[in-house]
């Protein structure tokens, strides 16, 4: 054990808490230091650890052909803290793995603040922390415009912006069931982890111009709106083209409308379940930046949702990271302060699990930092390696962008040869079962020196 050791955690976002969890299962005594309530930020609504700000839905829970399913699978078998409440609040999704919003927050922030060598406290940090503290900023991509000045000062500007939109949450008894459906795409899942929104064709291309035509949010002249393509706004996706949405989340592929199974819908809206008792429902890939009277007047255009109440109208905010390439060294610390280690977002990760895993290495590498170890570097054809080695990568650094995981992140496959010598080239799912399939193995020997960390 070394409870003489003490670690500040700035933030106590997914990260955040990640990295707490595991200093102090290990022995280490940590100060979570929390701006909200004293200070809260655009997207948050609670003073809890770990609040699920844009979506419910923490991605594909398939660990045999999808990236982040195997970011789950590894998650799960460190420990994770996210993990954990993930699967104790986790509602109907089909194939991925949505959760109670706040249920999941709830069971990570008692877990915190009952922990003995864990303390919290509500303070705005403005400054960076002094050499005697040992410290993990993981203050997120909102973090307050004061710390972020402070390390746009030290780190010579190397940060960058771009703009996150949160998509509306409707009640659930407000829906239109006579003009919707439930069923899950190509019957993937249970038949009621979505509710089916369609639209004919004249009500697509209406609906279409009212989004392009509707009033949005405005930004300052100094403010250049570059989004990550993961979470683009609605509005944004359909100034593309007229049509881009139907190729989206607007698309009416695997669906039949039982109301009328002749008629294949020229557009459909998802809603997926957003909390236990499935009293709210979400819209799948409907982020947006218009404004709160334009958001009720354009989504009601929708037939199933013309009388729709909203629990949460969509927003959006600016995320702020770092490039972390260039001002980190290989244990995330700043170069310059290296008593300092960055984890989450705010490093370039993009996404809730890929943020928790940042904050399980950042806990890692720190235990080991404390306790003179030399620390275990997760494999490269893993997705906790496919994560890390994203944010050791400066190859595009002038373009260094937030990022999901990804097969592309992983070491490629090595070349599989025919017994005729000729080689083979998998594809589709073959090769996504190929890299899940080596990362399973190889994430074994990494979690056992994991393990030794005691």
């Amino acid at each position: 054990m070394a409870s003489d050791k003490e670690v500040y955690v700035i933030g106590a976002g997914l990260s955040g808490a990640e990295a707490a969890w595991f200093l102090a299962q290990r022995g280490i005594k940590v100060i979570i230091k929390e701006m909200r309530p004293l200070q809260t930020s655009p997207a948050h609504k609670t003073d809890k650890a770990a609040e699920l700000v844009c979506s419910n839905s923490l991605r594909s829970d398939d660990a045999s052909c999808s990236a982040i399913g195997l970011l789950h699978q590894e998650m799960r078998q460190i420990g994770s803290l996210t993990m954990q409440a993930a699967d104790a609040t986790k509602v109907p999704a089909g194939g991925a793995l949505a959760v109670d919003r706040e249920g999941f927050s709830a069971f990570i922030d008692d877990k915190l603040r009952h922990h003995p060598l864990i303390t919290f406290t509500a303070e705005e940090i403005t400054a960076l922390p002094p050499a005697d503290q040992s410290a993990i900023v993981a203050s997120g991509p909102l973090t307050s415009p004061a710390l972020i000045q402070a390390i746009i000062a030290e780190t010579g500007g190397e940060c960058l912006n771009f703009f996150d939109a949160i998509a509306p949450v409707v009640y659930k008894d407000s829906i239109d069931f006579s003009q919707c459906w439930y069923q899950s795409r190509y019957d993937k899942g249970d038949k009621f982890d979505y509710i089916n929104c369609p639209l004919t064709e004249k009500e697509y291309y209406d609906f279409v111009d009212a989004l392009l035509n509707a009033e949005k949010t405005e930004f300052h002249d100094f403010e250049k709106a570059s989004y990550f393509d993961g979470c683009l706004p609605i509005e944004v996706m359909a100034e593309r083209g007229k049509d881009t949405l139907l190729f989206g989340p607007m698309k009416p592929v695997g669906l039949t409308n039982p109301h009328n199974p002749d008629v294949k819908p020229y557009a459909i809206v998802q809603l997926r379940q957003d909390n236990k008792n499935d009293t709210l429902r979400n819209m799948v890939g409907f982020q947006t930046k218009m404004k709160y009277g334009e958001q009720e007047r354009v989504f009601r255009m929708i037939p199933a949702l013309r009388n729709a109440e909203f629990a949460r109208l969509g927003g959006i905010h600016k995320n702020t990271f770092i490039k972390s390439p260039i001002v980190l060294d290989d244990l995330l610390r700043l170069k310059s302060k290296p008593h300092i280690t960055f984890a989450g977002q705010i490093t370039g990760c993009e996404g809730y699990c890929e943020s928790a895993s940042v904050g399980i290495l950042t806990g890692i590498f720190k235990f080991c930092e404390l306790t003179g170890r030399s620390a275990p570097m997760p494999p490269a054809s893993t997705a906790f390696g496919a994560v890390y080695q994203h944010l050791r990568d400066a190859t595009n650094i002038n373009d260094y962008q937030p990022m999901n995981v990804n097969f592309g992140l992983f070491a490629p496959l090595e070349p599989q040869i025919s017994a005729k010598g000729k080689l083979i080239h998998l594809k589709g799912s073959q090769r996504k079962n190929a890299y899940c399939q080596r990362a399973s193995n190889d994430i074994l020997p990494w979690l056992d020196k994991i393990s030794t960390l005691l």
